[in-house]
């Protein structure tokens, strides 16, 4: 797992897991700190999601609130409970 952008609202990783038998998983997880729920984005939505990123950070004046606002839009349906584990 590698932290790609942490904040007071939400924190986004990269998770890259190869099971002993399968496919390797790969994708991002998004986890909205104040609601304390996530949503695991992998396939296409996962490469939409990374394209998006990737044009906010082309931009000289983003700030944290303009990624916050980001992911703000990812928030709803799907997201899970944050269990610690």
């Amino acid at each position: 797992m590698i932290v790609l952008y942490n904040s007071d609202s939400f924190a986004v990783m990269q998770i890259d897991l190869q099971p002993s038998s399968g496919d390797a998983v790969s994708g991002i997880e998004i986890v909205d700190k104040q609601t304390r729920k996530g949503i695991f984005l992998d396939g296409e939505l996962a490469e939409l999601f990374r394209a998006q990123v990737e044009a906010l950070a082309d931009d000289d004046e983003i700030d944290p609130a303009d990624i916050d606002a980001h992911l703000a839009r990812y928030t709803g349906a799907g997201w899970q409970p944050t269990v610690l584990h």
